[in-house]
């Protein structure tokens, strides 16, 4: 106990020093690693000073300081150990400097290269194999030389145990699981022990290797460690009620936190109450529960059982299994075994390049151990129902074809003709397309513009509130059927996903919601960004609804809220709402591209459901629309991916998420504190994308060089819209290139680096799970690189080509056009046009664009003579620039002298929808004053021409893309 003595009484002074806010890193994580290579570094120079005979009282003191520091944080991790640390303080007490030295180097390589992964470490071996103790009886020669054979071929994961023991119970209960381990064993783990309540949620929130967690009994709620960062990571994710708990009610409050926070974790409880007097007490989370001291081994079955059941890949491994099979085809694909290649004396390259198991995979047999997409009974049925699990819905479907496919899945499913659907103005062209193909009536919403970018962010609640109130007024609510929102949009503006959906159900409790989640497949596994995404909120919000106190809640808001007139859209607007629980309906559906940001083949997407009412009013449509939008002949390698990459995000997501984001913040802090990169570039901060009125927290950057970073949580508990960091968009207006040619003239065609969205002073980098600390550096190379090559380029530069590129750099930064709104719906497109309403038909304006009689070109002149002569242009086409690209028009919108400003101004050379030579599409206005007989004829489908069918067929389908 000397060694826990000596611990807090140096982290008593090591805690005030290094009192570290996260305001000075990134996390804990980088704390954590920049405290070891200092410790490292320290220890270096503490044993050079001690050869040379130098004065090094100040360096033992950093020494002492780095170790105390680091001790209560790595307490959450299995290496170092606790037998490690006493080691450490052995070689520092007794003045083994030079040892000291090479130790901490030891445990930063391995830290840095995760090879305790890979084998057992012990530091006080030299050669860094197993550490054998003092029991030989329990670690024989035989059982060395298997342990490092298990590490060595087996995923790695750690066990938490919560209970307040001693160093040697600790050590016993290590020796006695490590007994447990077999040869046929397809995992192995270590345990990190805990002693308290708060330690175990540090331990979840910090230590990404924890897999399942065991709960005992007896432990207390308050944590010993004082250091500021680790009580920081506490203040999100500890609410005071749990603070005037019982003990005994500890176990199941901790293992409902801990679901909470980390909902792949595996919970097991031990208690020492009779097991059948904790029914109902317990979360559906906990796997098993056991009575006092249960023997090793069943503990130990059941936690490798547990990580076997998510490592599970039923599509994948029947895949797999199936490609191994001697099989003859007489059916379809020639390429299947890749026989049409081997035999072929053309194309043998294909076979070198790809290798022979991805054709060995090319099947079409839905039998044999395979399965039917579209009607799965076997193992893709089963890979489904995990990933409805690990993303948190009730069902989930799989798509081979791209979101775009799911989201007019979603749309035939769900409307109707005649329903009127809130569409945001700037989402993925699918929805308005699925739209068209539902026969929908459309009301846009307008996002609030980002002007100076030549971007959109997001819909303001505000506006969505408005537009609901305005059909409660009209009498037409009860047709509003369902809102769909891009979450998060392209450049990362995210909703508070809770908020939108309890105030739009406060006034139209059965609204359905269609959170297009197509760049954030990823969210679901970190607790931060797993609050707002539409899987956990909905489950959230129909176990609220379920709660009494939720329901006296309400009675409450209802009386208050009485008082005033309901009538007044004031009351509304300026309220938070809230939803009656007896009428409310939980109805949500969430389409992801999982390859956008997660392990999948191009085009694997999945769609999400919770829908209280999906069993009884959807089931069958959903599986109709499904089988018109699902090939018959779907791609098994996609399928297989989507199943495997499942499996790497339930057990190992939380970590990938989390580098990916410590990536982006590094990527933001190199720029921001580059004296030659602060000349040209600068990455757009929240302050430059969400305006200060959607933003209580006050957050307005994460990182500054001035105020280091701030606090992400905070910002993302409070504030209506937030931005991933993982998304950053380079604001490269004073290099005087626009972000087209910056794309396709530096960085792809000069560097090879490959991005995706420019606007006309940005350029957007994403990074994700597969980016690299090597392909980040890159990056910055190239940015120097550029930088470099500008400054050459300025300094060569005649004054009249000086002038002209501060032309380009104020067109850029100061004369970017005004964002146009979304205008109106011609009162030929809708049903009540003497109604004050946004909705109109898009299907009757898409399908009557075909007809070229109904049809002429107009030049942007023209138009513009035309509007201010009285004639109301409406356009027959979407017109979508690249960028921004989104529609600026779409079928049966008048054109506004705003959009016409807008086209005027871009510089795209990209404009779907718009030709040049003739100008825009539109309406004759003898088409718009047809008689409602012929409206009729010509909004009939059946009624097109067999040549514009084609054509429309070929639009729909290409934005399936």
């Amino acid at each position: 106990m000397a060694l826990k003595t000596k611990s807090e009484k140096v982290q008593g002074k090591a805690s005030k020093k290094a009192g570290i806010s996260l305001n000075a890193c990134r996390n804990i994580i980088q704390l954590r690693t920049d405290s070891w290579k200092r410790l490292k570094n320290d220890a270096k120079r503490l044993a050079d000073a001690v050869v040379e005979g130098r004065d090094h009282e100040r360096l033992k003191q950093k020494v002492g300081d780095g170790l105390a520091l680091l001790e209560p944080i790595d307490s959450y991790w299995a290496f170092p150990s606790r037998q490690d640390f006493q080691y450490l303080y052995e070689l520092f007490d007794g003045g083994e400097y030079d040892r000291l030295s090479k130790v901490c180097t030891r445990v930063n390589r391995t830290l840095t290269s995760l090879s305790y992964r890979h084998k057992p470490i012990s530091l006080s071996s030299s050669d860094g194999g197993v550490d054998v103790g003092d029991d030989s009886e329990d670690f024989s020669d035989a059982y060395q030389e298997r342990e490092g054979q298990n590490y060595l071929n087996r995923p790695y994961f750690e066990v938490l145990i919560v209970d307040n023991i001693s160093p040697r119970e600790e050590e016993a209960l290590k020796i006695g699981l490590r007994k447990m381990r077999r040869i046929e064993d397809k995992f192995v783990y270590e345990i990190v022990v805990v002693p308290s309540f708060e330690d175990a949620i540090i331990a979840a929130l910090f230590n990404f290797n924890i897999q399942a967690c065991v709960i005992r009994y007896g432990f207390p709620f308050k944590s010993k460690h004082q250091l500021e960062m680790l009580r920081q990571l506490l203040e999100d994710h500890e609410g005071e009620e749990n603070e005037n708990l019982s003990e005994s009610d500890y176990g199941p409050v901790l293992g409902a936190k801990i679901a909470e926070i980390r909902p792949e974790i595996d919970l097991y409880l031990v208690t020492d109450a009779a097991v059948e007097s904790m029914a109902g007490k317990l979360c559906r989370n906990f796997r098993r529960v056991f009575y006092r001291e249960e023997d090793y081994m069943e503990l130990d079955l059941s936690i490798l059982r547990g990580i076997g059941a998510r490592y599970n890949t039923p599509f994948f491994t029947a895949l797999r299994e199936y490609s191994k099979q001697p099989t003859g085809v007489f059916h379809a694909l020639p390429i299947s075994r890749g026989k049409s290649i081997i035999k072929s004396n053309w194309i043998q390259d294909m076979l070198q390049f790809y290798g022979p198991n991805v054709f060995m995979a090319e099947t079409s047999a839905t039998s044999g151990g395979l399965d039917s997409l579209l009607d799965p009974t076997g193992p893709i049925k089963k890979a489904q129902e995990l990933a409805a699990r690990a993303f948190g819905a009730r069902q989930t479907f799989f798509v081979t074809n791209g979101t775009s496919t799911g989201n007019k899945i979603v749309v035939q499913a769900l409307v109707e003709p005649g329903d009127i659907v809130l569409v945001d103005r700037n989402c993925h062209k699918s929805h308005h397309y699925g739209v068209v193909l539902a026969g929908a009536q459309v009301a846009y919403l307008d996002a609030y513009p980002l002007e100076a970018y030549t971007m959109y962010g997001a819909v303001p609640l505000r506006h969505i509130k408005e537009t609901l109130l305005a059909y409660r007024r009209a009498g037409l609510l009860d047709r509003v059927k369902m809102i769909t929102l891009t979450n998060c949009t392209f450049d990362g503006v995210i909703y508070d996903v809770e908020r939108v959906m309890e105030e739009c159900l406060a006034i139209k409790p059965n609204l359905i919601f269609l959170w297009d989640e197509a760049w954030f497949a990823f969210a679901y596994f970190h607790p931060t960004y797993r609050r707002r995404t539409g899987m956990a909120t909905a489950a959230r919000l129909r176990e609220r609804y379920r709660d009494s106190t939720y329901r006296e809640r309400y009675r409450v808001f209802k009386e208050a809220f009485d008082q005033r007139d309901p009538n007044d859209d004031r009351s509304w607007l300026e309220t938070r709402l809230l939803p009656d629980p007896d009428r409310v309906r939980v109805r949500v559906y969430v389409t992801q591209s999982t390859h956008k940001r997660l392990t999948s083949l191009r085009q694997g997407s999945m769609i999400h459901v919770h829908d209280q009412d999906f069993k009884h009013r959807v089931e069958d449509a959903f599986h109709e629309a499904y089988m018109t939008h699902t090939s018959t002949s779907p791609n098994y390698q996609i399928l297989a991916s989507l199943d495997i990459g499942r499996r790497q995000v339930e057990l190992e997501g939380f970590e990938l998420v989390q580098k990916q984001t410590d990536l982006a913040m590094a990527l933001r802090e190199t720029v921001g504190s580059h004296p030659l990169l602060q000349k040209y570039f600068a990455f757009l901060a929240i302050q430059d994308l969400i305006p200060a009125q959607y933003r209580p927290s006050g957050i307005d950057l994460y990182y500054s060089a001035e105020k280091g970073w701030s606090r992400m949580e905070t910002a993302w508990r409070r504030d209506e819209f937030v931005l991933d960091p993982s998304h950053l968009n380079l604001n490269i207006g004073l290099t005087g290139i626009d972000g087209d040619h910056f794309k396709h003239d530096y960085l792809m065609d000069k560097y090879g680096i490959q991005i995706n969205k420019t606007t006309r002073n940005t350029v957007l980098f994403m990074t994700n799970i597969g980016t690299t600390r090597s392909s980040v550096a890159y990056l910055i190379e190239v940015l120097v690189k550029i930088a470099q090559e500008l400054d050459e380029t300025l300094e060569e530069m005649s004054p009249i080509e000086r002038r002209l590129h501060q032309q380009k750099i104020k067109s850029l930064t100061e004369d970017n056009p005004p964002l146009p709104d979304f205008s109106y719906f011609h009162p030929f497109f809708r049903s009540h046009p003497e109604i004050p309403t946004r909705e109109g038909d898009l299907r009757q304006a898409f399908f009557m664009s075909y007809k070229d009689s109904l049809c002429e070109y107009l030049k942007l002149s023209t138009v513009r003579k035309q509007s201010a002569a009285g004639r109301e242009v409406v356009s027959a086409m979407f017109v979508i620039p690249y960028p921004p690209g989104f529609p600026v028009l779409v079928p049966g919108q008048v054109i506004s002298e705003g959009t016409l400003a807008f086209m005027q101004a871009l510089d795209t050379r990209e404009i779907h929808g718009y030709r040049p030579e003739l100008g825009f599409r539109v309406f004759t206005e003898a088409a718009l004053k047809m008689d409602q007989a012929a409206k009729d004829r010509i909004g009939n489908v059946g009624q097109v021409d067999e040549k514009s069918t084609l054509h429309a067929a070929v639009e729909i389908a290409a934005s399936e893309g």
